[in-house]
This record gives C-alpha cells, structure tokens and sequence, in this order.
C-alpha cells in the first residue's frame, strides 16, 4: 500500500495518541521507568492533548497516511522558552521540530527522511530559517538519524520524564 504525509486534522487526534503510544518509549533511555514514560503519553501525548495541538495555529503535525498512521511530525513555530534553547540557537527565526516520529515496522524504509524532507518544507513555509530539536543523549539511532539529515549539536537542555530528569542534545540546521 502506498502512503502519503499531509497535514493532519482533528479526526487524527485519536490515531496520533496511539501512535505516540508505540513510538515515544522508543525514544527514552533505557533507564526510562514505565510509570514515567505512561505519565508523559497521558500528560502530553493522550488522544486530549493532539487535540489541543491540532487546535494551535502555531502547530503543524505531519502525518505519514497509509492506511492508518505510519508516522508523524509536529513542528512548533514561536520562539523557544528554554534559556538553555534560546543560547544555544544560531539560527533565527527558528521553528521547533518537537516530535518526529514513524512506527517501528516502517523504520529502515525510508519513511522517516520523507517526513524530515516534509516537516523541513513546512517549518520553511512557516517563515522558520532554522529548525531546532531535542533529542535525548542516548537515543544513538535518532542522533544518527538528524545528523543524516543535516543537523548539528549546538547546545544541551533537560527533559523532565517523571521523576527523572533527561538530558537533551540540542540540534539545529538550516532550512533547505
């Protein structure tokens, strides 16, 4: 089956939650508790909150549609709040790339750099010069990943997950 990203709208709300059930725990550490990774999706990620999100119209959530979701992005465009973020950014205008997710049965098809290509497109169309993330310092496989797509370490911040604390890479690049 052949799929396509395209913006994604209210009635995705509840397919996102879901998604974001399978794909966020793949992004924690190791250390990650299940009870704190389960407070984060129902604090942040819940069926709820993707509305709110979809809602924003500082928001775009990108969606790779195949039959159901197969991944998603959602950009933020408004400046970051976290001292540590606002230092460590070269590049502005800048346009949060705060989620780039794909199912894990779709990982290693090339459907991830289709939507990096597509969030890097509309963070563009968002007047956005750079795009910035973070990701955790462990997460080796999506540090490999953004720097295949042309980020860059600039900076580090914290996560709280829980009752734990993370600690983020700041990445950035510049729009195509």
């Amino acid at each position: 089956m052949t799929s396509s990203i395209r913006k994604a709208a209210a009635d995705d709300a509840g397919a996102l939650a879901a998604l974001a059930a399978v794909t966020f725990p793949l992004a924690c550490p190791p250390s990650a508790s299940p009870d704190d990774i389960a407070a984060h999706l129902a604090n942040t990620l819940s069926e709820r909150h993707f509305q709110d999100y979809l809602a924003d119209p500082d928001t775009t959530i990108l969606v790779i549609d195949g039959g159901g979701l197969r991944g998603y992005s959602l950009l933020v465009n408004r400046p970051p709040e976290d001292p540590d973020v606002v230092a460590a950014l070269g590049i502005v205008p800048s346009v949060e790339l705060s989620k780039c997710y794909v199912h894990p049965e779709h990982h290693g098809l090339g459907a991830a750099a289709e939507l990096m290509h597509a969030s890097l497109q509309a963070a563009g169309e968002a007047g956005g010069r750079g795009v910035w993330l973070g990701v955790n310092s462990q997460n080796a496989r999506a540090i490999r990943f953004y720097g295949k797509s042309g980020f860059r370490k600039v900076g580090t911040k914290s996560f709280r997950l829980g009752s734990a604390v993370e600690h983020d890479f700041v990445l950035e690049r510049e729009v195509p």
